[in-house]
Formats: structure tokens, C-alpha cells, sequence
């Protein structure tokens, strides 16, 4: 059973992340935001490897060429050159990545966008949290 619970903060859909996480890939292109993942990632789990790309177009690159590389990945939707949007439905046609779980982290706000981005596929969209104890919360209810 999936439970919505819902805050001003985040959507958060429970019993969606029953499995162990080792290997991350954030794709965001703000280098601040970048950072505050990468710290409160490691505040939570030093044993988690997290690979960050700045464009989707480039992690589209990555992961065709190393599939097994990732088992998680967070990615922002306002990026030039491919957006998070065309990030989204490129690699629902990619067979051998389609399958790793997609949380969307990005700035964006509303109904419409979130079930856009459900409907090519992200399991869970978060809007980026405005405080570095927030961002952990999100991180820490998907990682445990």
C-alpha cells in the first residue's frame, strides 16, 4: 500500500523506497544546490556513492554507457541545453536505464508539472527545500 502524505515542504509517498541505495546520481546544474545535497547526503550516509552531473544531456551520456553505475537518480527540471522534462522521456526509450527510480528536486511548482513528470515516469516529485535541515528530512525518508 502507497500512502500520500502531503506538507507545504514535500509530497512523500510512502513504501515507495523499500530497497538500499549505494549509488546516486544527481543531476542539477546549480553548483550551491549541488553542494547542500552532496553535504547532507554524506550527514546521513558516508557509504553511499554520489556521482553529480550538471546537465541532463551528459548524465543521459553517462548512464547509457554505464548502466550499473546507478540505482537512484534526483534531477532537476529547469536546465538549459535538455531539460529535466526532456531528460524524463528520452530515458523512458533507453531499455537498459529506464528502469532506475527517478526523484524529481527542483524548484518547480504545481499539480500540472508534478503529473506531467509522474506520467514520463519520475516515482516522486519534491520541491527543493528552502533550509539544509529540510533537504535532510527529504533525503533521510527516502533512504531509510
Amino acid at each position: 500500500m502507497t500512502t500520500i502524505l502531503l506538507s507545504s515542504d514535500f509530497i512523500y509517498l510512502a513504501g515507495c523506497f523499500d530497497m538500499q541505495y549505494k549509488r546516486i546520481l544527481l543531476i542539477d546544474d546549480d553548483e550551491d544546490d549541488q553542494e547542500l545535497f552532496q553535504l547532507a547526503l554524506g550527514e546521513l550516509n558516508n557509504n553511499i556513492d554520489c556521482t553529480v552531473m550538471a546537465g541532463a544531456r551528459e548524465a543521459l551520456v553517462y548512464l547509457k554507457s554505464e548502466p550499473k553505475a546507478t540505482d537512484l537518480i534526483f534531477l532537476d527540471l529547469n536546465m538549459p541545453i535538455m531539460t529535466g522534462q526532456q531528460f524524463l522521456a528520452e530515458i523512458k526509450h533507453q531499455p537498459a536505464i529506464r528502469g532506475i527510480p527517478i526523484i524529481i528536486l527542483s524548484t518547480t511548482l504545481g499539480p500540472p508539472s508534478v503529473s506531467d513528470e509522474e506520467s514520463l515516469g519520475a516515482m516522486q516529485f519534491f520541491t527543493k527545500p528552502g533550509n539544509f535541515h529540510e533537504l535532510k528530512k527529504i533525503l533521510q525518508n527516502i533512504l531509510d
